[in-house]
């Protein structure tokens, strides 16, 4: 089988495809409060155009999809698109990242449709914070969401949480704690800069600064735990814990993904300008010019992000992280 490897060597086997630009929540450093232009639905792909992009990119040997928003379960009939891409040659793992808020109502089938894993977006544990963060959250979803995936038996659930300084840095042990006791890995992400936080330095805590706040009661230790993604995981006694770290120290050297948007086009770098769409050629169901483009996007990735560059700051809920 062919594989993609780009011109620094990187093979490229994780697609993270974000199925819609919605949510049901507002997050302060995601989406503005109000005022949004959602994507007409006539340009968002339909799951057969999203199908037939992971059977090209499964050709070309990408082997992992994580799917993503906006919020992923706001989409009708997702479990249906779990299915069809679970079914296709070549797919070993698909995974979805969530807010939680749907997982009462929608758990069960994703699991009967093949869905792998689920890790839950996280950043605070106090009903009033995260209603502030979230602005239209109830945090008794979430939780309840917790339940219901250990009810219908998924495992290797992940939390990620977002630490932002003065927001919610002094919930970073409560939150470990939390995933201790779940019984389910925890990953600390920096705050990074997007179109909608402009100050994002106000809020920027770096990892070392993470570190420390959870070495003062917990030891962590190295862990040889692989993920499909750039954390850095550490054990602390039966658990672990993660940190992703876009800017401190940037992962791009064995960066293994791109990202294709709900409106067809792939992203080869989420903090990098080039663009490739293929919405034309999924309408027209031709498979060769899409692996063609996808392709050309491998062979434009870029060495490493420029996240720091103001211009191209992304829409969170348009790129899904």
């Amino acid at each position: 089988m062919e594989q993609l490897i780009d011109r620094f060597g990187r093979r490229i086997n994780y697609l993270r495809i974000s199925v819609t630009d919605r949510c049901n929540f507002r997050c302060i450093y995601c989406m503005p409060k109000d005022g949004i232009g959602w994507k007409p639905m006539s340009e968002i792909l339909t799951y057969e155009e999203i199908s037939l992009f992971v059977k090209a990119s499964a050709e070309l040997g990408i082997n992992k999809i994580k799917l993503t928003g906006g919020e992923p379960l706001v989409r009708k009939g997702i479990d249906r698109l779990v299915d069809m891409l679970k079914n296709i040659d070549g797919i070993d793992e698909i995974s979805l990242t969530t807010n939680g808020s749907l997982l009462k109502k929608y758990a069960k089938g994703l699991k009967a449709a093949g869905l792998d894993r689920i890790t839950i977006s996280l950043d605070t544990l106090k009903p009033d914070r995260f209603k502030l963060i979230t602005r239209l959250g109830n945090i008794e979803d979430v939780l309840e969401g917790f339940d219901v995936l250990e009810e219908v038996g998924f495992e290797n659930t992940k939390i990620n949480t977002v630490v932002m300084r003065g927001v919610n840095d002094d919930e970073v042990l409560d939150l470990m704690e939390f995933a201790l006791n779940r019984g389910v890995d925890i990953r600390f992400i920096e705050f990074m800069p997007t179109d909608v936080v402009k100050d994002w330095q106000r809020y920027f805590i770096g990892v070392n600064n993470i570190r420390r706040i959870i070495e003062a009661r917990y030891t962590l230790k190295p862990a040889d735990k692989k993920s499909n993604g750039p954390s850095v995981y550490y054990s602390v006694g039966d658990g672990f814990v993660g940190f992703i770290t876009p800017l401190s120290k940037a992962f791009c050297s064995v960066c293994n993904r791109i990202r294709l948007t709900s409106d067809g086009v792939i992203l080869p770098c989420l903090g990098h300008p080039d663009r490739i769409s293929i919405k034309s050629a999924a309408r027209s169901r031709n498979k060769n010019e899409i692996k063609s483009l996808i392709r050309e996007a491998i062979r434009i990735k870029p060495k490493e992000h420029a996240l720091l560059n103001e211009s191209i700051h992304s829409s969170m809920s348009a790129v899904g992280g």
